[in-house]
């Protein structure tokens, strides 16, 4: 089954899509990666459905992601006496620790971390973004606040405190049991919430040690004062946009987005660009224009891929989306704008071999119009080197470890094919052939070529750039 897409699509499974047929029908619309949210669901859940993915994997012969959004810390008030109050601008509104209902007068906030760090003049964003509040006074287990923008509060809503760094670790207890649940059921990747600093990663890599790829969810705007920081010490990223915007001006949303998305394909990272990207779909058999249009930029900014969420996890056309959100990609990879825009946003690559071989064998295939880029890779770096390129043909990336072929799904351009390493040359340009010929990139006589390092089967040493034609067993 060769994807017409070079940009990935991400879907989350839920209530809405946990049958073998759903999920089936969402990989030939053209998924490519599934994500399991761990904020719903059991995991007994997560683990059918995970079960359910190996099975079609295996049957349908292609290596398929498998993504582990942990939950994250979860900032919120506490009860009240009525289950919801009235709040009017202006009014006095207290925070405290105090373990009882609120009223109209004050609610428990019992995360003592975030008295720890606020200030007078600090604001408060509750519900989403709904509720805003500034700080007139505040102390160790307290926070006088005014009411700046009313509404209607209710139990246990979120709580945001923007331009401020929280001393929040972002693995709770509940993620530390999900993790080793999602590692020992044998995920790709395992997406992590909260992420503010580069230190908020190292537990994470400590715990998972190797056994997945680390994606760090930018969700809040303290992560981009560090953000290439945050970049090179994680695998991938993931824009968690619904969330940027509770803290952040709307209208600065797409910009920073854009400057992720730049600084990821700066180093060769993959990105998912993440949140309400086809929202109306929840209930709706069409996407509204905008939203189309969203997906849109996503794909003309160069995400590795895009992601729906509500929409394939608890929505009413679960497959539809998927379908739609596919056939959006297919329409922008076809514009000769996008393709001048890849070219415009090329870096430069470093001076070493492997980019070197890199850089050579997009300008070769594009050049000589061949059918495909082979790349021989036990890590997964060289191909994921190559799709930072942004050739405009498909990359094959053959690889003998499972683990490499089902993580590298999400990244851009890369049809990832779970083979034997090659022997020698001879060797080399046989399952280069066949792999062509077999997943339907390119047909006997074409040309291919083809990245490796010799001693073959050797780890870090991309030193080889062949041209070959394809030829039948």
């Amino acid at each position: 089954m060769v994807r017409q897409h070079h940009t990935k699509i991400v879907a989350t499974l839920g209530p809405s899509s946990s049958s073998r047929k759903t999920i089936e029908g969402l990989f030939r619309a053209g998924v490519d990666v599934f994500r399991l949210n761990f904020s719903h669901g059991s995991q007994d859940d997560h683990r059918e459905r995970y079960e359910i993915i190996r099975e079609l994997e295996k049957s349908l012969d292609r290596p398929t992601g498998v993504l582990a959004d942990l939950q994250g810390p979860k900032l919120r008030v506490g009860t009240f006496r009525e289950q919801m109050v009235e709040l009017e601008p202006g009014q006095a509104f207290r925070l405290d620790l105090e373990d009882s209902p609120g009223d109209e007068s004050r609610v428990s906030l019992p995360h003592k971390e975030i008295f720890d760090a606020l200030h007078k003049g600090s604001q408060l964003l509750l519900d989403d973004g709904r509720i805003r509040l500034k700080v007139s006074k505040c102390g160790p287990d307290f926070a006088e606040t005014q009411v700046v923008t009313g509404g209607s509060l209710s139990d246990r809503k979120g709580v945001n405190v923007p331009g401020v760094v929280l001393p929040v670790t972002p693995i709770t207890p509940k993620d530390r049991a999900d993790l080793r649940f999602a590692i020992a059921l044998g995920v790709d990747w395992v997406a992590l919430s909260f992420v503010q600093r580069p230190d908020d990663l190292a537990e994470a890599q400590r715990l998972v040690a190797g056994r997945a790829a680390i994606m760090a969810k930018l969700e809040k705007p303290a992560a981009l004062e560090r953000l290439d920081e945050i970049v090179e010490r994680c695998d991938g990223i993931m824009v968690a946009r619904g969330d940027l915007g509770v803290e952040m001006p709307p209208e600065d949303v797409p910009v920073v987005q854009k400057r992720i998305l730049r600084a990821c394909r700066k180093i060769g990272r993959p990105v998912i660009v993440a949140t309400q990207m086809l929202e109306s779909m929840v209930h709706a058999p069409t996407p509204t224009r905008a939203e189309a249009s969203d997906v849109a930029t996503a794909v003309y900014d160069g995400a590795d891929a895009v992601m729906l969420s509500a929409e394939t996890a608890s929505g009413d056309y679960p497959v539809e989306a998927a379908a739609i959100m596919d056939r959006i990609i297919g329409r922008v990879e076809q514009d000769p704008l996008y393709w001048k825009i890849m070219d415009a946003e090329r870096v430069e690559p470093e001076a070493t071999a492997a980019d070197a071989i890199s850089a050579a064998a997009r300008q070769v295939a594009h050049t000589l119009s061949a059918r495909g880029i082979v790349t021989y890779t036990t890590s997964g770096s060289t191909t994921m080197r190559i799709a930072r390129e942004r050739p405009d043909v498909p990359v094959m990336g053959l690889t003998p470890k499972l683990a490499t072929a089902r993580r590298l799904a999400v990244v851009w351009g890369v049809r990832s094919i779970h083979t034997a390493d090659a022997r020698n040359f001879p060797d080399m340009e046989r399952k280069a052939s066949a792999a062509a010929l077999a997943h339907g990139f390119a047909d006997a006589g074409e040309r291919i070529v083809i990245t490796a390092g010799v001693p073959f089967g050797t780890p870090g040493t991309t030193n080889i750039l062949r041209i070959a034609r394809v030829q039948k067993a």
